[in-house]
């Protein structure tokens, strides 16, 4: 059986982030520090999934952890 990430919050989180960084978004849903991990992942299964920014500008993260364009939201342009 395959674990189920909990809905954070169901709009987008708006991180801007900075071109050349790398961030860590939040896959299980319950990060203190939405979207980006905190580490309580661990023992669960999930893992943190990773993203370098090409440019930097504001960044449509995707809250409901449901998303075919992971880590942000579909059907929005962002900068990842």
């Amino acid at each position: 059986m395959t674990a189920v990430p909990s809905v954070a919050q169901h709009a987008p989180y708006s991180l801007d982030v900075q071109a050349g960084e790398r961030y860590f978004r939040c896959r299980r849903g319950r990060s203190e520090t939405q979207p980006l991990c905190d580490g309580s992942h661990a023992g669960t299964g999930f893992t943190r999934e990773k993203s370098d920014a090409r440019e930097s500008a504001p960044a449509l993260f995707c809250g409901r952890k449901r998303t075919g364009k992971s880590p942000l939201c579909d059907r929005i342009l962002n900068s990842l």
